[in-house]
């Protein structure tokens, strides 16, 4: 006679809370049924279940910006959708996460955000001047 062993409820929770995501991820279309690497623009294109067609920029994906393109053309759809695979590169994103404009880890983001507001552009530039003309940026006040 087979014993069964006792389940965790830890576990359980876990995996109900990770079938009922699954679940809503299904409802709105966020899983991914194609994606390929598209060489002009070095962008990946994931074609996702609700119809809708995301490119994304290689350089924003942690790990991706400086593999060969015959890496990045090795792109699976794994997980009913839920993931990305790069077998080569032993890389992998979760399609939601991707679909949210989440690219790799929180310090690749901060990376990614504290680079972007370094950039500058003649309308950056116009538009810093015309903040200063109207006496620049408010100055902190202590609260009471």
């Amino acid at each position: 006679m087979a014993s069964r062993t006792p389940t965790d409820p830890a576990v359980d929770k876990y995996l109900a809370a990770a079938r009922a995501a699954g679940r809503e991820w299904q409802k709105r279309g966020d899983l991914a049924v194609a994606a390929a690497y598209v060489a002009r623009g070095r962008r990946l294109r994931i074609e996702l279940k609700s119809g809708v067609v995301v490119l994304l920029p290689i350089d924003r994906l942690q790990g991706l910006a400086d593999a060969a393109p015959a890496d990045l053309r090795q792109v699976r759809v794994e997980g009913l959708g839920t993931g990305l695979y790069w077998p080569s590169l032993d890389i992998d994103f979760h399609v939601p996460n991707l679909v949210a404009g989440i690219f790799g880890s929180k310090a690749w983001m901060s990376a990614l955000a504290q680079h972007a507001g370094r950039v500058t552009s003649p309308a950056k530039a116009a538009a810093a001047r015309r903040n200063g003309r109207k006496g620049g940026r408010p100055r902190k006040t202590a609260r009471g």
